[in-house]
């Protein structure tokens, strides 16, 4: 029956490109043409044929995980690419788009980033290992879009670009009151305290990543530069010069995006700056991918314009410019893919196959969805005031770099 099923799903979905499959009884079937993009999978047990029926996106994701979808050569690229070009035409069922539907008018309720299901939820995903992290980040351990000025240029190149390209936006000065929303490992934080003199305060909910941070201050010699707290953004009440905010907003939530706008209103000083960098969609707003948000974000959210701007409106802050990094985030990806299998013999030092094959998905899905669909990254640059930066884009893109842009090439290889 359920291969029945799963036969007239893919007769209409693959359309594009070619999808052959082996189920589980051994029979190979194929499905749309030879001009495009091409897969080969097998299926080894009939519980992922019923599973692909009943939740396509979920099952696809925990049978590879599993090992009930085999992809020849493992091409998971392929997979996807085949996949997600044909999903953008198909005719969804109506089942289908209801169970859509019905997942994004309740994702209010069940992801309630309140103080405490956030620190949790973080905690899901940064408190791992910080070992892990390190085999695959660049040197400063940006977990976080990098900014290619040049397609070809390396990763911690990459990063160091995309660290002064945002405090170009901040325009900081010697002595500035910093807070960094989400800090992460500390390196946005110790780089604006390092090279631009500003006074940073880190706030995260991850301990593993404050405790390195506050290791990696004194080994920057910065420690009475910065302050790094375990502390929600909610709980703040003081004023700061300038606010940053790399890839944190994801983790906010739908119902908190007027709470979120609203706390970085009132801590921002009257002629501050606030710089916010997100993943975001272009899309029309849509449920998150069930998947992505069992295994490895849960409580994540990937917002789309049109959700954000009510929110900043509401909150009685200029958008003093709106940025659309496009395909920054995916050649990431692909770095970070890249180094996580250069050290797969290390990771399953530590991890088995079973997580490893997860954490592969993930990475391929993620950088596969900003190469075939509308997902991009957003950077908002806000204040309280029409001119607290130039009133033109030259500044962004104006020497003197920092030292640590200016060395780049020599860390890179230092990192190597």
């Amino acid at each position: 029956m359920w291969k029945t099923v799963l036969d007239r799903m893919l007769v209409k979905l693959i359309k594009r490109g070619q999808l052959v499959v082996t189920y589980p009884d051994g029979e190979s079937r194929t499905y749309g043409s030879n001009n495009g993009a091409s897969c080969k999978v097998r299926l080894t047990d009939e519980k992922a044929t019923k599973a692909l029926c009943l939740k396509p996106e979920l099952a696809l994701g925990e049978c590879y995980m599993d090992g009930m979808l085999q992809i020849a050569d493992d091409d998971l690229e392929g997979l996807f690419r085949v996949v997600l070009r044909n999903a953008r035409s198909m005719d969804i069922p109506v089942w289908a788009r209801f169970y859509s539907k019905l997942r994004f008018a309740v994702q209010s309720l069940v992801r309630l980033n309140t103080p405490k299901h956030s620190r949790r939820n973080v905690s899901h995903h940064y408190d791992i290992s910080d070992d892990l992290y390190r085999l695959f980040l660049d040197q400063d351990m940006q977990y976080s879009c990098a900014y290619f000025t040049d397609p070809k240029m390396s990763l911690e190149d990459a990063q160091i670009a995309k660290k002064a390209h945002i405090a170009a936006k901040l325009q900081i000065e010697p002595g500035m009151k910093v807070l960094d929303i989400g800090c992460g490992w500390g390196g946005m934080a110790i780089t604006l305290a390092r090279d631009y003199g500003a006074r940073v305060t880190g706030v995260t909910l991850s301990e593993n990543q404050l405790a390195t941070a506050k290791r990696r201050a004194e080994e920057a010699g910065v420690a009475d530069k910065t302050e790094f707290r375990l502390q929600d953004y909610r709980a703040l009440n003081e004023k700061f010069d300038r606010i940053v905010s790399v890839g944190m907003l994801e983790h906010v939530g739908v119902p908190f995006y007027g709470d979120y706008f609203a706390q970085v209103s009132r801590l921002l000083d009257d002629a501050g700056v606030a710089l916010i960098h997100t993943i975001g969609s272009l899309d029309t707003p849509g449920a998150q991918a069930e998947w992505v948000n069992k295994y490895i974000f849960p409580g994540g959210y990937i917002p789309s314009l049109s959700q954000l701007a009510p929110a900043i409106e509401r909150s009685d802050l200029w958008s003093l410019d709106i940025e659309v990094l496009r395909l920054h985030y995916a050649m990431t990806l692909r770095h970070w893919l890249a180094r996580f299998d250069d050290k797969i013999d290390i990771v399953r030092q530590s991890y088995d196959e079973r997580f490893i094959r997860m954490w592969r998905y993930y990475l391929v899905a993620c950088f596969m969805t900003f190469e075939e669909e509308k997902q991009v990254v957003f950077q908002f640059q806000l204040g309280h005031q029409r001119s607290p930066v130039p009133l033109t884009r030259d500044y962004m893109y104006q020497p003197p770099w920092p030292q640590a842009v200016a060395t780049a090439p020599a860390q890179s290889q230092a990192a190597e």
